[in-house]
């Protein structure tokens, strides 16, 4: 006969009497979102290379490049040595890349040209607002006029000022005249294009799972961003330029601790807390879509020929709002 028991087995456990479910503590909330892609990019593109690593790659690229010149060079002498007519050809290959190579350079110097044009204007503007000087408003704007001679797009916007500007005696007043008709506007496709990048930043967060995605995401987006702000303003950058703006941006931003998340942001920006509670995803993408927000906005102002003077600074919370409608829900 079987010695095991008929009925169920009691395995009392050793718990306080005095818990009950009225009395246990509550499940502890997830942590907040904290837009942690974001805050390591910016942590990233912020950092300053050491000297010693400054040296090493000076070298490396120096090295490079003449072990990768001799080669060539060898390839193309050899190569017309044995047969002629291939050896010709492979030299003028090589003269064309160094053609395009060239222009490429070239290119990027017009790049930091033109970014260098748009800061002069800018801090040129500041100093005419802090002075009240008519005569050196009046420069500013003429050089924001020549600045836009070639934009189809600010046609009417420079028509109108020419011929309102006689009317306008202070340094003040004429600057924000050339600010509402010709700035204006640009700032208008500035944000559009911070909406795009906070939408794009925001849904790959909260819907890609995987390790690293939404920095490399949140990268790629406010590289693209940042450039198209800067030709937004007339300031086209190249790679080299466009990295190095980025992280002029970045570097403000992160000395100014802007990049922080604080409470009330994650619960009035598109209702990130309400988000959190239900996916600590979506709560991360409403985050990093702020802070990419926030990116864009100080673009706006390193971009920006002239200061914001009449109008306002465009609105994290009104930004991401409108970048998110219909995505996340309305907060």
């Amino acid at each position: 006969m079987s010695d095991k028991p008929n009925g169920p087995v009691l395995i009392e456990l050793e718990q306080d009497a005095d818990i009950t479910p009225a009395t246990a503590p509550p499940v502890p909330d997830a942590p907040a979102p904290t837009g942690q892609a974001m805050q390591t990019l910016a942590q990233i593109a912020a950092r300053k290379p050491s000297r010693l690593a400054r040296w090493f790659w000076s070298l490396v690229v120096a090295l490079g490049g003449f072990v990768l010149s001799v080669a060539v060079w060898d390839f193309v002498t050899g190569m017309i040595a044995r047969n002629s007519y291939l050896g010709y050809l492979a030299l003028g290959l090589t003269v064309l890349l160094l053609i395009v190579l060239a222009v490429m350079a070239l290119r990027e110097a017009l790049g930091f040209m033109r970014l260098k044009r748009l800061d002069r204007v800018h801090r040129a503007a500041g100093v005419a607002m802090a002075s009240g000087d008519l005569e050196a408003a009046r420069d500013v704007t003429d050089r924001l006029m020549a600045l836009y001679a070639g934009r189809a797009d600010t046609d009417w916007g420079r028509a109108n000022f020419s011929e309102r500007k006689g009317d306008v005696f202070d340094a003040d007043g004429l600057l924000a005249l050339a600010e509402s008709e010709v700035i204006k506007p640009l700032d208008a496709q500035a944000v559009k294009e911070i909406e795009a990048a906070a939408r794009s930043v925001a849904t790959v967060t909260a819907i890609v799972p995987l390790a690293l995605a939404d920095v490399a995401v949140a990268l790629t987006a406010n590289l693209r961003m940042i450039r198209r702000i800067a030709e937004v303003y007339g300031g086209r950058s190249g790679v080299i330029g466009n990295w190095r703006l980025t992280r002029s941006v970045l570097t403000h931003l992160v000395a100014t601790g802007a990049v922080a998340v604080g409470d009330d942001l994650i619960h009035s920006i598109a209702g990130g807390g309400v988000l959190s509670k239900i996916s600590r995803r979506f709560g991360e993408g409403v985050i990093n879509g702020a802070l990419t927000a926030r990116v864009g906005v100080a673009a706006m102002e390193v971009c920006r020929p002239l200061p914001f003077i009449n109008a306002k600074r465009p609105a994290v919370t009104g930004l991401v709002k409108r970048a998110l409608a219909g995505l996340f829900g309305r907060g």
